[in-house]
């Protein structure tokens, strides 16, 4: 999901539990006007930087580990990235969405983008 710098929903993908979130990065993006990317480090991927970096924004991103040039990052900046861990947060607040009792993943993403349109209407 993509957060505002309010913490409100902008967009929402669902995947798989055994797929990687870094999949969905630049289809959540696509089309977003943007100046600043926060991520964590999952989302660390030359192919994604690049795509950040041709929308002239700037990737807030702390480098992976095992990577054999660490980039540099706003590191007081990358302090806001909370906004969408308190975004999950307010959305596992209906049990509908935390226990997820439905079977089929279109209707589970219609109910998690109802309780987002909920949230954004507070």
């Amino acid at each position: 999901m993509s957060v505002d710098g309010l913490g409100n929903p902008l967009r929402l993908r669902l995947t798989g539990g055994e797929r990687h979130d870094i999949t969905q990065a630049i289809p959540l993006l696509d089309g977003l006007v943007f100046e600043h990317v926060l991520a964590d480090r999952g989302y660390d991927a030359d192919a994604f930087i690049e795509f950040i970096v041709s929308h002239q924004a700037i990737p807030v991103i702390p480098p992976k580990a095992n990577r054999l040039v660490p980039r540099q990052y706003d590191l007081w900046r990358y302090r806001e990235r909370h906004l969408v861990e308190c975004f999950m947060n307010k959305i596992k607040h209906y049990r509908r969405v935390f226990s997820r009792f439905d079977k089929l993943a279109t209707r589970y993403l219609g109910f998690v983008s109802f309780v987002s349109a909920l949230l954004w209407l507070r």
